[in-house]
């Protein structure tokens, strides 16, 4: 009896060993794991900035084809390519009408003419683009939208009436043209197409970057910044 239990008293030291050698290795894994933790998620962190900085860079260069300044946790990620002067969103159709009537020692002269232009809203980027990617939000600023131009795209004469003495010169036709524009300029600036413009950019910026991250527009009007 006593020779059989020799072995049982040897082997119990043994195993008890190994089971503290177990738990001391898995408390040193679990140690280094948690001190480590912080390095590890600031680099997963960096990461997935670092990701999303390159899909909004992506983005502007599809939109706009330029590379906007971006920078992540104030540290420069992405320099500011050349870029182009302005940034078309919307494009609509403008219809305007003027008329000239004139009446001079009882003899009348009427012009009036009909005109079709195509007036594009979007961003002046000369004023100003930049984007900041932070983990709880990403901040693009840019200049409020505005009316890029207006082209002129048909001129239809409704009215050209000559009177007896009172005829239609030259000039009469060369002012009635020249009035045409400015008041498409007027129409479109007073229209919501800028307002449409940067809501359009806004939901493109969407469509195109996934994030948890909410994505802020920050419009800066030339006398202040908002």
């Amino acid at each position: 009896m006593s020779k059989s239990a020799t072995p049982h008293r040897v082997a119990w030291p043994i195993a008890l060993t190994l089971v503290a050698l177990i738990v001391a290795t898995t408390i040193v894994v679990i140690f280094l794991r948690l001190e480590s933790w912080p390095a590890r998620t600031a680099h997963q962190s960096t990461a997935e900035l670092e990701r999303v900085g390159k899909n909004l860079r992506a983005a502007f260069v599809d939109i706009a084809h330029l590379q906007p300044r971006i920078t992540i946790n104030d540290r420069v990620y992405m320099e500011q390519t050349t870029p182009v002067s302005e940034l078309v969103v919307l494009s609509r159709r403008i219809e305007v009408e003027h008329e000239l009537l004139h009446t001079w020692a009882g003899s009348s002269k009427r012009v009036k003419l009909h005109g079709t232009f195509l007036a594009k809203a979007g961003f002046d980027l000369r004023k100003g683009l930049s984007i900041d990617i932070r983990p709880d939000k990403i901040m693009v600023q840019l200049p409020r939208a505005q009316i890029l131009g207006v082209e002129q795209q048909q001129v239809d004469v409704l009215a050209f009436e000559n009177g007896l003495w009172n005829r239609i010169s030259g000039q009469d036709v060369q002012s009635e043209l020249s009035v045409l524009p400015e008041l498409a300029w007027k129409k479109a600036a007073q229209s919501e197409l800028p307002a449409e413009a940067e809501k359009n950019l806004q939901e493109q910026l969407e469509q195109r970057i996934h994030t948890g991250q909410p994505l802020r527009l920050v419009f800066k009007d030339e006398s202040k910044s908002e």
